[in-house]
């Protein structure tokens, strides 16, 4: 077994940043079998294009019968992912 992986975004999750995350998430996730983690702990910001990106990540996961776990978001995007129900979607930690 791989075992679970972690990605930390150094900076927020926007537009001018999802592309280089993606690739850096899709990378990860082939190198690992278990639950995948995004630590927040760098991200003030999350933007349209940077939730698509954790709806879209959520989705392959889940396809593989695996889980997306959110840590160290601020309160403003724990607020935020509440609002949109996102986080029936993924674990908040």
């Amino acid at each position: 077994m791989k075992g679970a992986a972690i990605y930390a975004p150094h900076g927020d999750l926007v537009v001018a940043t999802v592309l280089k995350a993606k690739e850096d998430i899709k990378a990860l996730i082939a190198d690992s079998d278990g639950d995948f983690t995004i630590d927040f702990v760098d991200v003030e910001m999350i933007d349209s294009k940077g939730l698509g990106l954790l709806i879209a990540t959520c989705n392959s996961l889940s396809a593989e019968g695996r889980r997306l776990r959110i840590t160290h978001a601020n309160a403003d995007i724990v607020e935020l992912f509440q609002t949109m129900r996102l986080d029936k979607h993924f674990l908040l930690e």
